[in-house]
């Protein structure tokens, strides 16, 4: 079933479309303070289409994630009452209160370790705001963990080249459906 390999192509021309950088630039910002996908999989596809405009991908990834990071730290500080209800429906709460925790216990290298991990970094960024985190260690941490984690992608893509996508492509329904087995596995078990 070749259903993998025909999204990629369809992913890859989306990622050559004139208006890409301004959609990864969006989601970029969205996903920091609210949008639970991350940008990683529109930087990837854009990275292998133009690899020679992998630094710039991950930089504007960077800067747009960082802005977003700042609206959510804004959410936390300025209208957590209003989200709470929200936090609790999407089953983010208990994140959040260990996003807090993690905060008593490290401050600044909670937002790092957010900022670089497949850790929903909008939790982090909502709980720096209600714990009136410091803004210039909050902004740091950001740039550092989104730079460092969207840097490495573009940059493994980049090295990885043209000989990238054809692995990738020889791979990839292989590769998806193990991915989607892989959910299905840790969803039964987080359920038990």
């Amino acid at each position: 079933m070749k259903f993998f390999s025909s999204l990629m192509d369809r992913v890859l021309s989306w990622s050559r479309h004139p208006k890409a950088p301004a959609y990864l630039a969006a989601l970029s910002f969205a996903e920091s303070s609210f949008f639970p996908i991350p940008p990683d999989i529109m930087l990837a596809p854009m990275v292998v289409a133009e690899p020679r405009k992998a630094w710039r991908l991950a930089a504007l990834t960077t800067l747009a994630s960082v802005a977003g990071g700042l609206a959510g730290f804004a959410i936390g500080y300025f209208a957590f009452e209003a989200i709470t209800p929200v936090l609790k429906d999407y089953g983010y709460w208990e994140k959040y209160l260990a996003a807090k925790e993690w905060f008593v216990a490290w401050g600044f290298w909670a937002v790092l370790a957010a900022g670089f991990s497949p850790i929903p970094y909008k939790v982090f960024t909502i709980a720096a705001g209600t714990m009136a985190m410091p803004l210039l260690p909050f902004t740091v941490a950001s740039a550092l963990g989104r730079g460092a984690r969207f840097f490495l992608i573009a940059g493994l893509l980049y090295w990885g080249g043209v000989g990238f996508e054809k692995v990738l492509r020889r791979y990839i329904d292989a590769i998806g459906w193990a991915v989607v087995v892989l959910l299905i596995v840790g969803l039964i078990i987080w359920r038990i």
